[in-house]
Parts: C-alpha cells; structure tokens; sequence
C-alpha cells in the first residue's frame, strides 16, 4: 500500500490497507506501507504522521513502513531515488523512453488544438521523438531540462485480470511520463521499480487508477521483471451514489472520525462491511480476526461500496455499550483531552465512572457524554433560558416542597430521593408525574433534558443538589 503525503488521509487509505493486512495475515506474508512522495508540490507537512496514527489507531499495523523500518528500506520514494535513474537511462537505451523538451505551455496549447478539432486520438503529439535537443531547440517550445516519456506501442494491451474486478480493460495511454525535470520518478515508473525492487506480489489501490495498469505492465514486461497482482478496491460512495470527496464529505477524512468521537473497533468493523458481506451469519458484528479468516477476493462487491453514516452510528452506539463503565470512562476523558478539553481530576473521573451508566444506553459518541454530565462536575450550574422559559406558576411551591422533603431523608440514595420527592409532589401537590420533576430537573442540571434524575441527584449529593433547589428557588 503506497499513500501520498499530500493532505488529510482518505477513509479509502484505511479501507485498502484493511485488505493488504487481511491477505497478508491469511497467507503468511508481509503488509508493506510505503510512502509515494514525489510530487513534491503537493506534499504537506504532518501527513506522513497522520498516516502511521490514523493506522495505528485502527490497528492495521503494517509489517515494513518507514516508521518502523525492514529488510526494503527506505521506504520513502524521495529517499531512493538513485534506484530510478538507471532503469530509466535503460528504457531510453532500449527505444521505450525517450527525451521530450517541450514547455508547459506548448503542451497546453496542443491539448487546445486537439479539444477544438475534437480529435480521435489525444495525449502527447511525440514531437520531441527522435530528435536530439539540438534539432528540437530549433522548434518552437523548447525547455533545455527535458522529461523522459515511454513510447507506448500502437498494439499496447489494454486488458488484464484483477482480483477483485476480473478481466477489467482500461483506456489507451499516451507517451506517460516517467521521469520529470527535476530529478524525480513519477508514480508509474517508481511504483514499478519499487514494487519490483520490494518483492511484492499484490498491489491493492484503487479503482480510480485502473487506467493507470496497462503502462505499468508494459514496464514490467520491458524490464523483464514479474508482474504483480493487482486488486483495485471498489470507490467508496455516499449514499446518494456520489464520491465520498475531502471536501463535500467530512467522513472522507480519516482523521475526522477520531475527532468526532468513533471508536476504532467501531470504524474497523464498518469498513469491512463496505462492499463485504458480513461473515457472521445474521449479525454485522465482527472483529478483525474473524475478517481475516475467512477473508477472500472473489467476495469483495467491484460495484461499490456506500458509506452509510448511520450504520457507522450504530455499530458505535453497540461497541459504546459493550465497554465497562472503566473503560468508557477513560476513553471519553482521553477524547475530551485530544480534542483540547482539560484533564478530568482525580475526584471527577471517579464520578464520571459512576455516571457513565446514566447516559451510555443513548450515546452515539464519545463526545456525548461530557456535555451531557457536565452539572455533576461544577460548583452551580446556569440555567437554560429555554429551561427557565419552561417552568410553570408552580415552580416556587414544586421547588420548596422539594426541599422539604429531601433535607429530612436519613439516606441520600437514588431509591429514597425518587419516593420522598414523589409524596412530596405527585401525592402531595397532585402533580402529574410527567410534570412534577421538572423544576428539580432544571434546578439540578440546568436543562429540560437530562440523565436519569434521581441517579443524577445521588452522585451530585445532598449539599449541593440542596444548594441548586434552593439557588433556583431564590431566582424566581
């Protein structure tokens, strides 16, 4: 698997290493990450880094990266570029590459004349083929820093086998280039040699580049060297069928699903039911070794895969709920922190593990949580105008009725707050059970909507839950 460091990385990064780790696993072989950086106009700073987290964080460990080293170092393409040159210098010597000098501008104007004469055959006129730069610097357009092209044949195949796919066939390529000005391989000549180079036997991408295969197996074939397999992943859609892109779909962004909240069994899971059927019968819950067991090509869906964001909710909300109160507590406060919040002490995080059970059943994120516990962690809390809009003509008489009842408990439990407050204000007031809680609801939290009240007001405590009746109480 072979990622540019050219921005945020894609779901789709996570989605193909998935299948490198799952093959690799199942046949004894190695999951290679090698990081394709010779565009260096595109590259961005941290994106190498967000790569190695992003999987990591999935466990998707690969076997040789450039962060972990192996027998193939490096694994950085701008870090093995005396590898490129002989090969080219062999492939010019041989008559399947050639020296072009021609200015970007004169390629635009070219590409101009065939869109307006809407011409049969596009790409690369070969006005530089054959020449020497002395005779191409006589015509127009001349650079004196050429390119090197390969000369694709007229009879080129243009069909090949693909794991996934079958027989697929691909567009004629024009004179590609494989070697620019400035020193660096592009993508069709480096994959090759390194892939070569590398010992791999599989290559998984993917299809968006299926056009790109038919030049690659020509330098394969030219260079005498083994042809791998090839397994181009179906593109991953939304659900109204269009590509899921950086910038319409946030979820593009593998990142994004850390900062949201998801769990990365969660994500994991979802990933293989992108264009996979599930390999439990009867449920989508599934973990990464029962994947790799039974995991196969042939049953990878070519036509798609659509990325339902609600599915991905679910399996959240179901992976949320089978945490220990422990473990969720501790994977929200580590949320909370990466996404810039303070360090719970020492006394709260206690709280928060026995609070988590009041709001686990509901939560779909990991950010949920806090905003909704928020109260159990303050000195007061400020009440919602929406919440204090909400309170009847009875408010006064609910709250102090309330308190009433509650400073005369003997026991501060969820059991003895929830009967004292219902004879004080359903049997007592007359008060509809739906409506009597609502003032204390707001006094304690500070909104309409809440956890569960009378566990809220336990672990809150007697002194301050007193203190917030009584603060509300005053303010009327």
């Amino acid at each position: 698997m072979a990622p540019s460091p050219t921005g945020d990385p894609h779901v789709g990064t996570a989605y193909q290493a998935l299948f490198d780790l799952a093959w690799a696993r199942r046949t004894g072989g190695q999951f290679i990450v090698r990081i394709e950086d010779t565009d260096r106009a595109r590259l961005v700073d941290g994106s190498q880094q967000q790569i190695e987290d992003s999987l990591a964080w999935l466990g998707l460990v690969p076997d040789e990266a450039p962060w972990l080293g192996g027998p193939h170092a490096p694994y950085r393409q701008s870090e093995r570029l005396e590898t490129y040159r002989p090969v080219v210098d062999r492939l010019i010597a041989d008559g399947h590459a050639y020296h072009c000098w021609c200015t970007p501008e004169r390629l635009a104007e070219m590409r101009a004349e065939q869109e307006a004469s809407k011409a049969e055959v596009t790409g690369y006129d070969r006005l530089c083929h054959g020449k020497t730069a002395e005779q191409r610097a006589e015509l127009p357009g001349f650079q004196p820093n050429p390119v090197v092209r390969m000369l694709v044949p007229d009879d080129v195949p243009l069909t090949f086998t693909d794991l996934i796919g079958g027989e697929l066939s691909a567009p004629r390529p024009d004179d590609q280039v494989i070697f620019k000005a400035d020193g660096f391989p592009t993508y069709h000549l480096a994959v090759v040699v390194d892939d070569h180079l590398m010992g791999i036997t599989h290559m998984v991408r993917g299809q968006e580049w299926i056009s790109s295969t038919p030049k690659q197996v020509l330098l394969y074939q030219w260079l005498g060297w083994q042809v791998p397999q090839f397994a181009h992943t179906p593109l991953i859609r939304n659900t109204d069928r269009s590509k899921l892109g950086k910038r319409k779909s946030p979820w593009a962004k593998l990142v994004w699903f850390r900062e949201q909240g998801y769990l990365p069994e969660a994500l994991l899971n979802f990933l293989m039911l992108l264009g996979y059927p599930p390999v439990n019968q009867g449920t989508e819950v599934q973990t990464l070794d029962e994947f790799i067991a039974a995991f196969d090509w042939s049953r990878i869906n070519p036509a798609g895969a659509i990325f339902d964001i609600k599915k991905l909710d679910w399996l959240n909300g179901h992976y949320l709920r089978a945490l220990t109160s422990e473990e969720l507590a501790e994977r929200i406060v580590a949320h909370h922190v990466e996404t810039g919040g303070e360090a719970l002490s020492q006394r709260d995080q206690a709280t928060l593990v026995k609070a988590v059970p009041l709001v686990q059943e509901r939560m779909v994120l990991l950010g949920d949580a806090l905003p909704k516990l928020g109260f159990l962690f303050s000195e007061g809390v400020e009440v919602e105008d929406e919440a204090r809009a909400s309170l009847g003509e009875d408010a006064g008489a609910v709250l102090d009725a309330a308190v009433g009842a509650l400073e005369a408990l003997p026991e501060w439990s969820t059991a003895e707050i929830e009967a004292a407050l219902r004879a004080a204000l359903v049997d007592g007031l007359g008060i509809k059970p739906k409506f009597a809680f609502g003032p204390v609801r707001v006094a304690i939290t500070g909104s309409r909507v809440s956890p569960p009240l009378f566990e809220s007001m336990e672990l809150l405590g007697r002194e301050a839950s007193l203190e917030r009746l009584k603060a509300l109480r005053g303010s009327l």
